[in-house]
């Protein structure tokens, strides 16, 4: 015998986007709309580099810097509750 409003409510859980998604897929497709927008070379000048690179490029590496960054904040986050957590229960 098969129940049929069971795996209906399972299945429409796993379809739900949480607002973090809903948030990470906005940005992307903004940063898309964004970077095919702007396709011109620009010169960068950092420090002692001088170098030309189209601007979308640049867009996406420095997203991805700063996705790189964000995540490792959160991860080093995590690792410091964890280890408070063990203390407490010390």
């Amino acid at each position: 015998m098969v129940q049929q409003g069971g795996d209906l409510g399972s299945e429409q859980q796993g379809l739900r986007l949480g607002g973090g998604a809903i948030a990470s897929l906005s940005g992307v497709a903004v940063l898309v709309v964004f970077m095919v927008q702007n396709i011109d070379d620009v010169t960068v000048k950092f420090l002692f580099w001088k170098f030309t690179w189209h601007v979308w490029l640049l867009i996406l590496v420095s997203a991805a810097i700063g996705a790189f960054i964000w995540f490792g904040m959160g991860v080093l986050r995590r690792h410091r509750r964890r280890k408070e957590r063990r203390a407490d229960r010390r």
